[in-house]
């Protein structure tokens, strides 16, 4: 005759382990809103426009060392230039004032740096992929939109 399953240890531990799993499970409306939420956070950032990519431009990337790139991002009053080279990414917002820059990564990973009084900030290591700028300052919030990395 069979034993019950909760005087079978191996059936008892199958059971907690499916008990278990089943209370850590999030409900998929949970993480739709949740997403939805996120999306959200930056929405008092003002968006830069790429206005200028020095992989794109072919006579500048001829003469070009050490493999950096420049990218200019613009709106209506800032200013963003960054330099992405192999090793860091080196940036200055305009007009300068003192803040914080995020590097943030199509992974999900950010990393967060100081700006200057002369605007100036320092990544020390280039983003491997994507990756967007984020900068704060007391005027408020600055966004370039994702820009794949490379060429360095």
């Amino acid at each position: 005759m069979d034993r019950p399953w909760w005087e079978d240890d191996e059936r008892l531990l199958a059971a907690l382990g499916q008990a278990r799993r089943a209370a850590e499970e999030v409900p998929p409306e949970f993480v739709s809103a949740a997403k939805g939420a996120y999306l959200w956070r930056d929405v008092e950032a003002e968006l830069a426009a790429l206005v200028y990519d020095s992989a794109l431009d072919s006579e500048l990337l001829a003469v070009t060392r050490g493999g950096q790139r420049v990218l200019i991002f613009r709106t209506g009053e800032d200013t963003i230039e960054a330099e992405v080279g192999p090793e860091t990414l080196l940036g200055q917002l305009l007009p300068p004032r003192p803040g914080s820059a995020e590097c943030q990564l199509a992974t999900g990973q950010s990393e967060t740096t100081p700006i200057d009084e002369s605007g100036c900030f320092v990544f020390p290591s280039a983003p491997p992929g994507a990756f967007r700028i984020r900068c704060r300052t007391d005027a408020g919030v600055v966004r370039t939109p994702w820009v794949t990395g490379g060429p360095y």
